[in-house]
């Protein structure tokens, strides 16, 4: 067993109380076993591989004893209270997504503000007054049971609910008239990674794989299948339409019916990036048609109108571009462009009889209305540098809806009128943060290769560049996922403490097209760590912060940019923050759909050269006997099924039996009944970042919050 014990820091931070020496209570044991696995002939330890039971009694009480000794120490923090109280008050607003129309109804999502999950209401043309449609707070007393997807018949008078229960990807479906909110046959089970889609009134496609042999939460599922729901069918009956045979094994399907229920739209993929699509007449029952037969780009359906197509692809375009064919010449060699590439990243939507392309320019949304034969409408102006989402509906209607937020703004929703580009607020949000005392800067920072790469920095307006001010640095750089600006309660409050949010858009995300997430991925993926390590070296240099006051954070591939970084360069940073974590790079393909981002990663099996690749950046593999790493709050949840917790139970252990700085604590948070993040219930989010607030702050040296003048407000 390694003992360690956190001695007295004498660092004296403006607006610090006076420190006392605090004991950092003994690890809990964690046993070695003489595991051992062959890679093309090299023998690799894996001696916590015990901890990927997630079944086993053994993990469970070690799960119990760590939570404990985390707990024990994040007790002696004693401003960790206030910063609850101030993430509480801040958090409890008014929030309300864009409405959207279905049959006679006005559909909207809100919370009052703490509510553990958001509220579905609806108002009916011809009143005012809204009515609860669907409280996902009455699925479960401790708000673990979330609504994770709603669906509509084009008539809006049946829809389909999926629900997560404890934060699963596998999903229960349920399906009821719309009007009544009376439930309609049983409840479909086990579902994965899939949307519903209807067919007229008549019943839904959805997708799922066979249930795993073993740990449901764990065990690797790998071939995905469409199936055909009859209404008030038994789901034994259901059909497999596609990925039942050998030759159609994929481990993503996904199918969207036209809005005339004349034709399904199939996609089928192998990994995260690229799918082949296919076609399937409903009015005729024809057979199923390729479209696009190999996995080399990235397709989509935006939209149809009788036998015309118009699809968003990056075939020929690294930077996407709206093409069109009619059926059944619906092959790219019939493509014609209606909206060309650009050299900025496209991201399109339609609604009341235009198309709309967003295109982000260095990770800010500038947005163009065109017609279907691609002229330019307009731009349309947006209220400031920030991030848009909406404008989609149907072509009939007139009014539109888009949001938007910065880093600093909460988000807002407009009204857009499609034919005269009058765009109005419709509804903004009352909150207790004075957002005009904020700024965000972008610059452009230079990594080690020489890319520019850029990073949004936003802070209190009058910030001294003393080099102490406390700094988050967050990152993902990954599966062509763009990072633009968005609100966050959480970040608020950390902006009240004088703190600095940082964050860089890096290679292997999907900020600058199809290049830029390639520049980041397999044999490249050095180039994402190099990036977010350069862009701590430029805060530090530019006296924004330096290394006592610099903590990085990330979440699932950003818990991988978290963990690769703070091994490689455990000097640079004061604390580290790997959230859900893909963390062990030689087993990550083994659980549940993780053999799928293998296009981004590769994997063990792939070559000696991808196993060595791989090894030498793998987190779990290169915490090393003798070195000085940064305090460490590793997090994840027992219910994650997509990044398994054995990344993050590993990692600690390893962490726990080599750190040498007896200053630096290493220790795991594990959220029961908590999955990936999504529908997470307010009260743990709430919870959760006060103790990573108060553990970064704590161990950047404060001792009381650093900006009293909060503190004071908190405490009335």
């Amino acid at each position: 067993m390694k003992y360690a014990k956190l001695s007295a820091l004498l660092l004296l931070l403006g607006g610090c109380a006076t420190q006392t020496s605090q004991d950092l209570p003994s690890y809990p044991s964690t046993k070695q076993v003489d595991t051992v696995n062959d890679y093309f002939g090299q023998t690799v330890k894996d001696p916590y591989r015990w901890l990927e039971d997630d079944r086993s009694e053994e993990t469970k009480a070690w799960v119990i004893n760590q939570n404990k000794t985390t707990y024990g120490y994040l007790e002696q923090i004693t401003f960790r209270e206030d910063l609850k109280s101030r993430l509480t008050s801040i958090w409890n607003y008014e929030k309300q997504g864009a409405p959207f129309d279905r049959g006679d109804y006005t559909y909207y999502y809100k919370n009052d503000g703490l509510q553990n999950q958001y509220v579905v209401y609806r108002k009916h043309e011809s009143s005012v007054e809204e009515e609860v449609f669907i409280d996902p707070n009455k699925f479960s007393e401790n708000g673990t049971v979330s609504l994770a997807g709603l669906s509509f018949t084009e008539d809006g008078t049946l829809a389909a609910y999926s629900i997560s229960e404890g934060g699963s990807d596998w999903r229960k479906v349920i399906i009821i008239d719309a009007y009544s909110k009376e439930q309609i046959g049983d409840t479909l089970t086990n579902i994965k990674f899939s949307g519903v889609s209807w067919y007229k009134d008549e019943g839904v496609f959805y997708s799922s794989y066979d249930k795993p042999e073993g740990s449901e939460l764990s065990a690797k599922t790998d071939q995905h299948k469409l199936y055909y729901h009859k209404l008030k069918d038994d789901q034994k009956n259901d059909k497999v339409l596609f990925g039942a045979k050998s030759s159609e094994k994929h481990r993503y399907i996904g199918a969207r019916v036209t809005d005339d229920s004349a034709f399904l739209i199939i996609s089928a993929s192998n990994t995260t990036s690229g799918n082949k699509l296919m076609i399937k007449n409903l009015k005729t029952n024809g057979p199923i048609e390729t479209i696009v037969a190999d996995e080399n780009s990235d397709v989509s359906m935006l939209d149809q109108k009788g036998n015309s197509f118009y699809f968003v692809t990056d075939y020929q375009a690294a930077n996407k571009r709206i093409v069109k064919a009619d059926y059944p010449k619906l092959s790219p060699s019939n493509w014609t462009d209606v909206i060309p590439e650009t050299e900025n990243v496209l991201s399109p939507s339609k609604g009341g009889g235009f198309i709309f392309a967003e295109y982000m320019i260095d990770a800010i949304s500038k947005v163009y209305q065109y017609n279907y034969d691609g002229s330019l409408v307009r731009e349309i102006e947006l209220p400031g540098l920030g991030s848009f989402s909406g404008l989609s509906g149907k072509s009939e209607d007139q009014v539109l809806y888009y949001s938007f937020r910065n880093y600093y703004t909460p988000q807002s929703t407009y009204t857009f009128n499609p034919n005269t580009g009058l765009s109005e607020k419709y509804w903004s949000p009352d909150i207790d943060f004075d957002e005009s005392q904020y700024e965000s800067e972008q610059v452009f920072y230079t990594s080690k290769d020489g890319t520019k790469v850029p990073m949004i920095i936003t802070y209190k307006k009058g910030i001294e560049l003393n080099g102490k001010n406390p700094t988050i640095l967050y990152g993902y750089g990954g599966f062509n996922i763009s990072l633009t600006p968005s609100f966050s309660a959480t970040n608020a409050v950390w902006m009240e403490q004088g703190g600095v949010y940082a964050v860089p858009n890096l290679r292997g995300g999907g900020e600058y097209g199809k290049n830029w997430h390639i520049a980041g991925t397999q044999m490249k993926k050095q180039n994402v760590f190099d990036d977010f390590i350069s862009a701590a070296e430029y805060l530090i240099d530019n006296n924004f912060t330096s290394k006592e006051y610099l903590a990085i954070r990330g979440g699932s591939n950003g818990g991988l940019l978290v963990g690769a970084t703070m091994t490689q360069r455990p000097d640079l940073f004061q604390v580290a923050l790997p959230a859900v974590g893909v963390l062990d790079m030689l087993r990550y393909h083994k659980f549940t759909a993780g053999a799928g981002w293998s296009y981004d990663y590769g994997t063990s099996e792939d070559s000696p050269e991808m196993f060595e690749y791989l090894k030498n950046y793998s987190p779990v593999h290169n915490v090393n006997e003798g070195t000085s790493y940064p305090a460490t709050l590793v997090t994840t949840g027992d219910h994650d099924d997509r990044v398994v917790p054995a990344h993050s139970f590993k990692f600690a252990a390893e962490l726990q039996a080599k750190q040498t700085d007896v200053n630096a604590p290493t220790l795991i948070r594990i959220e029961t009944d908590a999955g990936h993040g999504a529908g997470t219930p307010i009260n743990k989010s709430i919870e959760q970042y006060s103790d990573i607030y108060g553990f970064t702050l704590f161990n950047m040296g404060y001792r009381d919050l650093p900006n009293q003048a909060v503190l004071k407000k908190i405490k009335g």
